[in-house]
């Protein structure tokens, strides 16, 4: 099942984020050349020969834009590991704004459904939702300028700009006959990696991470001193589904929970020479356990902060074993604001451990879809400072495995068909979108969703319904709240009722066992 509170509108994206954005990025290096200077030559008059004549000779008319930077660089990369990738100017833009963590627009997630562009959910107090512009509406056109023939990159290349400027927005709305129009002024989006930061219960701070960008660290401390740090008794660290981002802010995170001096990462390749990195400020005596949550779709970065404190015995890992990315990308800017992300490195944990999954004997879609999450090197086995035996070539493996439960049959086909997304823009329509803050799905609510499913074409037996009652009770509570009141609400009330959040809660003992532990073996190793 995936991740609960991003169930709004990530899941379509989870693959795109790991090609594009699902490496590290470190610091630039130069890189030898493995080829004689006559191999090279002789490799480009031999491209040069065959571009000519495809040039000379294809039916239609050839784009070097296309056949090159489209064709025959990313052909050449893919020959030599998943990551590598070159970014048109499109694609390094964006990935310059996801490092930043800020860009400028209106401020909302749109995704492609049915043939049109439809608003997932505003970003809390951005310009959109100032407007007024809620889930579910349709973006018919941006500035008189029609989105029907438009993806949604396209789309949301419209609705950005320079700040302060303004965009006309043309809105179809459930309940409404008549466009709505929307005169947005664009302002500075901020977008946050640390989503999430909040009281569980007393004692017990949450902090979720969902990427590793130039303000991370920042923002993790800003949010622990927001919290109390010196009032936290236990933390749940979620770094599920976060696919990596910058080196040196996975280092500095890493760095806040650790001891001053310990080893967080290191890295080494064929032209750069091996880098540790140490923790330099260290937890300032903030030793509370840590139970960190990861998943398969946990990669790069969010594997350097769970490797360092697994190795270091500062926090126990739960969930599932995470997507073993293990590769360094440096990023070359290129000509006409391009972009090559090429592999340089291979990264370590502190105990030694390469956490990169084998690549070489199957497909780059079996690769990011991975169904074994037991794979192991047996070869590459080490030690936590506790003694407790770790080992590299798949991934992080948790202390503590656990799967969610799998949906049943009509709530796999509830999720998947987006009932509650759109039951609850039918539902409030043309009415004002809001909710008492103690709100909770009645009889009556649950008989009109009941009918809706019907008259969607939902099939389901009775007891199926019933069954499935009390699950169904928090999907539309968390999809209502969203539209209501707002996403951050909707996903908080999605972290406060997710069975793994409450499973890694009931673990943090053993987290607080093996801190214990590793204090004494310090102890005991300093008075040899």
């Amino acid at each position: 099942m995936p991740k609960t509170r991003r169930s709004f509108f990530l899941i379509p994206l989870v693959i795109a984020i790991f090609s594009l954005a699902g490496g590290f990025f470190g610091p630039r290096v130069e890189v030898a050349s493995a080829a004689s200077e006559d191999d090279i030559k002789n490799g480009l008059k031999s491209f040069t020969r065959i571009y000519n004549l495809v040039e000379e000779n294809f039916a239609d008319p050839v784009s070097p834009d296309k056949s090159i930077y489209k064709g025959a660089i990313p052909g050449m990369l893919r020959t030599l590991d998943p990551h590598s990738n070159f970014f048109d100017p499109r694609d390094y833009q964006t990935l310059r704004d996801d490092q930043r963590g800020h860009y400028f627009g209106v401020g909302m997630t749109v995704a492609p459904r049915n043939g049109k562009t439809v608003v997932i959910a505003p970003f809390s107090g951005s310009p959109a939702y100032k407007a007024g512009i809620r889930p579910g509406d349709l973006i018919a056109e941006v500035n008189d300028k029609p989105t029907d023939n438009l993806n949604t990159t396209e789309v949301a290349d419209l609705l950005k700009g320079p700040r302060g400027t303004q965009v006309q927005i043309k809105i179809l709305r459930e309940g409404n006959d008549k466009p709505l129009i929307f005169n947005v002024t664009r302002g500075e989006i901020s977008r946050k990696s640390v989503q999430d930061a909040f009281w569980l219960k007393p004692g017990i701070a949450y902090l979720d991470i969902e990427s590793f960008n130039e303000t991370t660290s920042r923002e993790v401390e800003e949010n622990l001193k927001r919290l109390g740090e010196s009032n936290i008794k236990g933390l749940i660290l979620d770094l599920r589904e976060n696919p990596g981002g910058l080196l040196n802010e996975g280092v500095a995170v890493s760095d806040k929970f650790l001891h001053k001096g310990q080893t967080i990462v290191s890295h080494r390749g064929r032209s750069s020479p091996e880098k540790p990195y140490t923790a330099r400020n260290g937890n300032g005596g903030h030793d509370y356990p840590i139970v960190v949550l990861m998943n398969r779709f946990s990669a790069s970065a969010a594997e350097i902060v769970a490797g360092a404190l697994q190795d270091h015995d500062r926090a126990w890992v739960f969930g599932e074993n995470s997507f073993g990315k293990g590769l360094v990308q440096t990023v070359y800017p290129m000509a006409e604001n391009t972009g090559l992300a090429l592999t340089t490195a291979k990264y370590y944990t502190p105990s030694g451990r390469l956490i990169q999954r084998d690549y070489s004997n199957t497909s780059f879609f079996d690769y990011y879809y991975r169904k074994d999450l037991e794979t192991k090197n047996p070869l590459d086995v080490k030690m936590t400072d506790g003694g407790r035996t770790v080992y590299g070539g798949g991934g992080i493996a948790p202390d503590e495995k656990y799967t969610p439960p799998k949906l049943t049959r009509l709530q796999t086909e509830l999720y998947r068909k987006f009932a509650f997304f759109n039951f609850t823009k039918r539902h409030f329509g043309s009415s004002d979108a809001k909710l008492p803050k103690n709100w909770e799905p009645d009889k009556n609510i649950l008989e009109e969703f009941h009918s809706f499913l019907l008259k969607e074409g939902f099939k389901f037996a009775e007891s199926e319904y019933v069954e499935s009652l009390d699950w169904i009770k928090r999907f539309l509570k968390r999809e209502m709240f969203v539209t209501a009141f707002s996403v951050d609400e909707g996903r908080r009330l999605a972290i406060e009722t997710d069975p793994v959040v409450e499973k890694a809660i009931e673990s943090l003992p053993k987290a607080k066992a093996l801190l214990d532990t590793a204090k004494r073996m310090v102890v005991q190793r300093m008075a040899r």
